[in-house]
């Protein structure tokens, strides 16, 4: 019986799926779209600082070698100590 029914939902999904393809409206209202816009802007940023943080490892690993470590130079300020 229950199989059944979440077959029945499953097709009148599918079916609601292709009727809005066929008709060309994705979304019943403004509140779709705006979460789909949402949706797409959150998952681009997620992307885009995955993206950055690649690049930033990719460049700490290859470039970092290259280059000498900078050592402190001045006088260190004594009147700081505890």
């Amino acid at each position: 019986m229950e199989q059944r029914n979440l077959e029945q939902q499953v097709q009148e999904q599918f079916n609601d799926v292709l009727s809005r393809f066929q008709s060309k409206e994705f979304f019943q209202s403004d509140w779709d779209i705006a979460s789909f816009a949402v949706f797409f802007i959150f998952i681009g940023m997620v992307l885009l600082l995955f993206i950055l943080v690649l690049i930033r490892c990719c460049c700490c690993c290859c470039c970092d070698d290259d280059k000498p470590r900078r050592h402190k130079v001045g006088i260190e300020n004594m009147a700081l100590e505890p």
